[in-house]
């Protein structure tokens, strides 16, 4: 029943519609392949403290890759696996920029994200209104969070830099080539910053190590650029329909987009074997 063991799933654009949901089908899906001995992974940008919302939906899910990579997250025992910072002297480095910018920076520490009060309130400035009833409901909110950082620093796996348009996005890029970080697009105004040569490739080979699960085993599927590095590393690459056109290219097959259940045909089709 399938050459494939485990299938890794991104979150937003992928698994979830444009709703911000999982659908019936991708979650009949999901059960059916752990039923018959399978694994699924979440890996996503998103840290664990903000899959809160999704632990019903999650529940046959034990593993998750988050923070792109920089945290492997173990749901049944709740504990942090492995987690790997931003170094101190890059975090202060960052949070100078974001002093002289109108940007939002969300930072994501022991698997908890965190950000200004103040700055939270205005999601919609930086085109992330979608995200601002969970970012409330979920974060830490601090009335200083670089301030907070200065007086008592802490871990940092992975900071978000939201930028009020992309034309100021492109310009902040430029800024951060200099910098030993590894910086990737993420919606229409943002960027994540992880450590240096940090991806969901490396949080998923850690995991595949920790699973004794071969990588040629395995099945990922996504849509954007913090999934390209773990598409190419996958023994299956599978592309949502509504993938970035160079996404859909690089990867070995496409699937249906988001909102048309693309997880569960490639779980169906691939995982369990039924297009083989």
């Amino acid at each position: 029943m399938g050459r494939y063991d485990l299938i890794a799933l991104d979150m937003d654009g992928t698994l979830l519609t444009s709703g911000q949901v999982i659908s019936q089908a991708s979650r009949t899906a999901i059960d059916k392949a752990v039923s018959k001995g399978k694994t699924v992974v979440i890996s996503t940008g998103r840290s664990p403290s903000e899959l809160r919302d999704y632990k019903k939906e999650f529940e046959n899910i034990r593993y998750y890759i988050c923070e792109n990579g920089a945290v492997i997250y173990d749901s049944k025992e709740e504990r942090i696996l492995d987690a790997q910072p931003i170094p101190a002297e890059m975090v202060e480095e960052l949070m100078k920029i974001a002093e002289e910018r109108d940007v939002m920076i969300y930072v994501s520490s022991n698997g908890q994200h965190m950000c200004t009060r103040s700055d939270a309130l205005r999601m919609e400035d930086f085109q992330l209104g979608k995200f601002k009833d969970m970012i409330l409901r979920t974060a830490f909110l601090h009335d200083d969070m670089i301030a907070s950082y200065r007086k008592k620093p802490f871990p940092v796996e992975k900071l978000n830099l939201f930028s009020v348009s992309a034309e100021k996005r492109e310009e902040l890029k430029e800024e951060l080539k200099r910098l030993p970080l590894t910086v990737v697009y993420a919606e229409e105004t943002s960027l994540e910053i992880s450590p240096l040569h940090m991806s969901k490739a490396a949080g998923l080979r850690k995991l595949c190590e920790y699973l004794q699960i071969p990588l040629d085993k395995t099945i990922a599927v996504g849509d954007s650029d913090n999934d390209a590095e773990m598409l190419r590393m996958a023994g299956l690459s599978a592309a949502m329909g509504n993938a970035r056109p160079y996404i859909k290219e690089l990867c070995d097959v496409v699937v249906a987009d988001n909102n048309h259940d693309g997880c569960a045909e490639a779980i169906e089709k691939y995982l369990l074997g039924q297009n083989e």
